[in-house]
């Protein structure tokens, strides 16, 4: 069994790059299956858009762990801005001694910090991606 991950997003091809590199994860492209689609009438040109010189499909965008040991992440073009508390998010567990150098390293990259909570003797930081969506680093 594969797992993978689907996030609502307005602008799928630039939360897919904030994520490729917050989890390391290699942003897919399928420029051959795409012209293939192309050409064999199943999309049309306005189906697609270039993307970092990558030919993309205008809805959707993926990356994945290079070794695939970690779910895939897809991220689906929606017609609204998020408006709520995700229902389901990533927690991204460094460590204690390495969480704030990360959480830094994300805020680099374009996400923000929201609050800290505790659990017991754990801890974590809450932060949000460009989107807004919400995520954890402990």
């Amino acid at each position: 069994m594969q797992i993978q991950i689907t996030v609502d997003a307005r602008d799928p091809h630039e939360l897919v790059h904030f994520w490729t590199q917050a989890l390391d994860y290699r942003e897919e492209h399928n420029d051959d299956f795409v012209r293939q689609m192309i050409a064999a009438g199943n999309i049309s040109e306005d189906d697609v858009v270039e993307v970092r010189g990558h030919l993309q499909f205008r809805d959707g965008a993926a990356c994945a762990d290079p070794e695939g040991l970690r779910p895939r992440l897809y991220f689906q073009l929606v017609p609204e801005v998020k408006s709520a508390k995700n229902r389901v998010h990533l927690d991204l567990r460094y460590g204690r001694e390495e969480r704030d150098a990360q959480v830094a390293r994300l805020e680099e990259l374009g996400a923000t910090r929201g609050y800290e909570g505790h659990q017991g003797p754990h801890s974590w930081i809450t932060m949000r991606d460009p989107e807004g969506n919400e995520f954890c680093v402990s």
